[in-house]
């Protein structure tokens, strides 16, 4: 049993890396991406939606950092070493 929560913790680390890295790429609305960008924000929003309310996008100039993944990944490697 704690082998599949282990998988399961990975696999969401996974999503949460794919959202990052698609975050910084424009989607167009006609593009193949916009499925897979659609499911990975469907699937990882309900996590750090909460997160991104308690912590706020830190101020870079004129750019905003959103820190929620950060702190989800953190949390989930904290997760799977007790696991």
């Amino acid at each position: 049993m704690a082998q599949i929560i282990h998988w399961l913790i990975q696999l969401y680390v996974i999503l949460i890396f794919g959202r990052i890295i698609l975050s910084w790429f424009p989607m167009s609305p006609g593009s193949a991406l916009v499925p897979l960008n659609r499911f990975l924000y469907t699937t990882t929003e309900p996590v750090l939606g909460p997160v991104r309310r308690v912590l706020p996008p830190v101020r870079m100039g004129a750019v905003g950092l959103d820190l929620s993944p950060f702190i989800v990944l953190i949390g989930l490697q904290i997760l799977a070493g007790l696991v």
